[in-house]
């Protein structure tokens, strides 16, 4: 059962999207509806994922909300709502060479990563999501030692230091003048724990992944899109009762 805090004055909530608002059906039955509540409630609805920008735009729109993007694990931040310019804060050049160098090193090993890498501007994402350790340990003794190496389930994503999705989230509430304790934030994956630090409060919608219900203040019965819906119904009726 949700427990949120009621002296609170939320003005935001911010979701990661796959895994969250959308698996490899799509969204759930229901979903549109209910984010779209949450908006006509004044809780506005942005979006923190690790997918490109072109990727996540198309998203925002479909939703229609009225909140910002955060792309590429916080690299790209974008609040054209607000009328605020596309933001990089980081350059994936880099992450790039690290992905090169570790296909010298590994068998099967596919540098080139996904296809939306032709997109990615600030960070490389490639298909090996179960080899985090093997990649961090070799890292750790090259030029690319200080690349973060993150896991989501999905993808594994070489991210330059310091870039995750809290950083492109202070970015984003900064320029909108939003206090973070006023936030909650939902996900279901390790790339998700900073944006759960930052935020005032958590959902985590699975309990898959190492350290995320840890840093999440509530963990939802369901799990994934299933979960999102449930935690959805329950925040509706914590705004409207």
């Amino acid at each position: 059962m949700l427990s949120l805090p009621e002296d609170v004055d939320w003005q935001m909530i911010v979701f990661d999207v796959d895994g969250t608002l959308m698996d490899k059906n799509g969204y759930p039955e229901g979903l549109l509806q209910r984010i779209r509540k949450l908006e006509e409630l004044q809780l506005t609805v942005s979006l923190a994922s690790g997918r490109t920008l072109p990727n996540v735009t198309p998203i925002q729109q479909t939703l229609a909300v009225s909140g910002f993007i955060v792309a590429e694990n916080g690299g790209m931040v974008w609040d054209s709502r607000a009328g605020f310019a596309i933001a990089r804060l980081a350059d994936g050049e880099r992450a790039r060479s690290a992905a090169d160098w570790l296909a010298t090193q590994l068998d099967d090993f596919d540098a080139a990563g996904i296809e939306s890498n032709r997109w990615r501007e600030t960070e490389w994402c490639l298909w090996e999501p179960n080899r985090a350790d093997e990649v961090r340990d070799l890292l750790a003794k090259t030029e690319w030692s200080d690349l973060d190496v993150v896991s989501t389930g999905f993808a594994l994503h070489l991210t330059p230091l310091g870039i995750n999705k809290a950083s492109g989230l202070s970015l984003a509430f900064e320029q909108r003048d939003i206090d973070p304790s006023q936030v909650i934030a939902v996900g279901d994956a390790s790339n998700d724990i900073p944006m759960f630090k930052k935020c005032g409060f958590s959902v985590a919608v699975n309990d898959m992944h190492d350290g995320v219900v840890e840093a999440a203040d509530h963990l939802t019965e369901s799990r994934g899109v299933f979960g999102t819906i449930e935690f959805l119904d329950e925040l509706i009726e914590f705004f409207t009762k």
